[in-house]
């Protein structure tokens, strides 16, 4: 088996992260994530006690980075919290267009799983998009809007919807348009004086 400076349970969740979010949780096998990571199933199996958790782990991963990294999107744009939050459906668009694209690893995972709402990936999964909903709430309460969770939930909604329209259509423009519909609730929802300061940022 091949050897490498990564600590085993990394390669194997890195080996799982890529047929996972490639091929499927139900279309990829314990021994393909063995082979692609180099290990022997037994190994798999010392660090993992079944693919459930595998899986969990797979998603469990992607936390993290992927909201790091929406917050990194939303604080490249200096134009106000409107244009914030739509750059980062602009970029999920860019994403959308290259070739190996897949949509979100999260809804697709709760939609291979969604008869077993108990598995330790639905939670993970559910967790994720509530911490994107809190930051977003968060985010807004700071600017003084005054229906701060039900408009954050609303642009989790979009985001979401998107994801699947664009997986269905391989059209990444819809995600655009979600990032547009975003702008203007956010836009309408901002206290006056907050809506000043974002118009004299353009």
């Amino acid at each position: 088996m091949a050897r490498s400076g990564v600590p085993t349970r990394e390669r194997i969740i890195s080996a799982a992260s890529a047929l996972f979010y490639n091929d499927g949780i139900r279309g990829v096998s314990v021994d393909a994530v063995a082979a692609k990571a180099g290990v022997t199933k037994r190994t798999l199996y010392y660090h993992f006690r079944s693919k459930d958790d595998l899986v969990a782990a797979y998603l469990a991963a992607r936390d993290q980075p992927n909201l790091a990294l929406f917050r990194q999107w939303f604080a490249e744009a200096d134009d106000g919290l409107p244009a914030q939050v739509e750059r980062i459906f602009r970029n999920l668009a860019r994403s959308a267009r290259h070739p190996k694209w897949k949509g979100c690893g999260f809804l697709r995972t709760s939609a291979e799983l969604a008869n077993m709402p108990g598995h330790p990936a639905m939670k993970i999964g559910a967790a994720h998009k509530k911490k994107f909903e809190e930051w977003l709430r968060v985010t807004f309460e700071a600017e003084g809007i005054a229906q701060a969770s039900q408009l954050a939930r609303q642009i989790l909604l979009l985001l979401d919807g998107s994801f699947a329209v664009v997986l269905l259509h391989r059209d990444p423009s819809y995600m655009e348009t979600a990032g547009e519909a975003a702008h203007g609730l956010i836009e309408a929802a901002l206290p006056v004086r907050a809506k000043r300061r974002s118009r004299r940022r353009r």
